[in-house]
């Protein structure tokens, strides 16, 4: 037999999937129902991905080596004099990423097809195929062509709003949402964005998370994120950020709107019969930094690497069980990532002044190194003991002089 697999979704979860499964020779059908989609992002993606998934030079608008983080009472502090001289953070358009990516997977032998996946029909004996129903688009015509196609894999590659995880029930998460304006700044403002993004904490732009400053090729991205689903509250918030940031952003023109929602944590179920989830459809964005890029991409390769490795190359169609080992490989190599990170937001994004605290343990030459290795590389870096208790110690100073371990701050 040769094994068929159907990804849903071209972003950058979908396409890396897409481009090990094709690289592999197993037939493969990438899914994308707007090839021009540029989903609201700060597009922030770390040194390892340029390596690991070899990132072209030009597909990156900026290398971001210094950081300015901003208190709620508008303490700036700068960051970045720990990163060596070819260490930088990567600034992306994802209409520009997504694009290379998807394109490239499809060069491998992926097929990619023009659609909207509407209904995903479960098989009914455990060898059956699942059969996909989906409308075509072209360019042509504005009514799309019904179409079907059978599969005996899934990947759920298609976001927060997962179409594929609904019809294999696989639960609900909370998610935040993303709002984000790119403007278009005059050269001397754009001059200051050269290689310096900013990111600012406080209840005025984020109850929950935080609003940044991105740069881009010819514009910056300005945005925030929330978990409290409102469009008043997020209108308030990017109000927030915009005034906050006004002084940079003088004379800006507003080029395009962008919103989106952004999963908290994992689905219940990741894999379901032969489905499995990978990237926001999986809920593989982590707490604090709202980084989605590179652990989309990670999940849905190594989603992929495991159907490759127990289909014996597209030879046999692979179980339940076997596309879960993709499950164990992940929460092996990441889970405490997940665990601090989930901790650092708990801990630092509850009031101004845990906000003020953070704020100011940034300003620490230790935690900066410790944090952009654990960002650049991806690993939560093990600083050596003294250095850990310093960290601690001066997390706890922090808090402290902040007053934010009352009892009334909400412990």
């Amino acid at each position: 037999m040769s094994l068929r697999v159907a990804v849903v979704g071209s972003g950058p979860a979908g396409s890396s999937a897409a481009e090990t499964l094709a690289k592999a020779g197993i037939e493969t059908y990438l899914f994308e129902r707007k090839l021009d989609n540029a989903k609201p992002c700060g597009g922030a993606i770390p040194l390892c991905m340029v390596d690991e998934f070899e990132l072209p030079p030009e597909i990156i608008d900026r290398r971001v080596r210094k950081m300015k983080m901003i208190s709620p009472s508008n303490i700036e502090v700068n960051i970045g004099s720990t990163l060596k001289e070819d260490e930088y953070i990567g600034m992306c358009r994802r209409e520009v990423l997504d694009g290379f990516l998807r394109d490239r997977a499809a060069m491998l032998g992926a097929k990619l097809i023009n659609g909207t996946v509407h209904t995903l029909e479960l098989p009914k004996g455990s060898n059956d195929p699942y059969t996909l129903h989906y409308t075509a688009h072209s360019e042509a015509g504005l009514v799309g062509e019904s179409k079907s196609l059978q599969v005996d894999l899934v990947i759920g590659a298609d976001g927060a709003n997962s179409r594929v995880a609904k019809a294999i029930d696989a639960g609900d998460y909370n998610y935040a949402i993303a709002f984000q304006e790119r403007i278009r700044l005059p050269a001397d403002k754009m001059a200051y964005y050269e290689d310096l993004a900013e990111m600012y904490v406080g209840n005025d732009v984020s109850p929950d998370f935080y609003a940044w400053v991105f740069p881009k090729y010819d514009h910056v991205a300005v945005g925030t994120g929330t978990m409290r689903v409102n469009q008043a509250k997020i209108k308030q918030l990017q109000a927030g950020i915009r005034e906050r940031a006004a002084h940079r952003l003088e004379g800006g023109e507003i080029i395009k709107v962008e919103a989106h929602p952004i999963p908290e944590h994992p689905r219940p179920r990741r894999v379901v019969g032969r489905v499995a989830l990978v990237g926001d459809a999986a809920g593989t964005v982590t707490k604090s930094s709202g980084e989605g890029i590179y652990f989309a991409a990670k999940s849905a390769r190594m989603c992929a690497e495991a159907i490759v490795e127990f289909s014996n190359g597209g030879q046999r169609i692979p179980t339940e069980d076997e596309l879960k080992v993709y499950l164990k490989r992940w929460d092996r190599m990441y889970g405490i990532t997940y665990k601090v990170l989930d901790i650092l937001q708990t801990v630092f994004y509850r009031t101004d002044a845990t906000r003020e605290a953070f704020v100011e343990m940034c300003a620490d030459m230790d935690v900066q190194k410790l944090t952009f290795d654990s960002y650049l590389y991806k690993t939560v870096v093990p600083a050596n003991p003294l250095v850990q208790m310093k960290i601690t110690a001066k997390t706890v100073g922090s808090l402290l002089r902040g007053n934010a371990l009352s009892p009334t701050r909400g412990w």
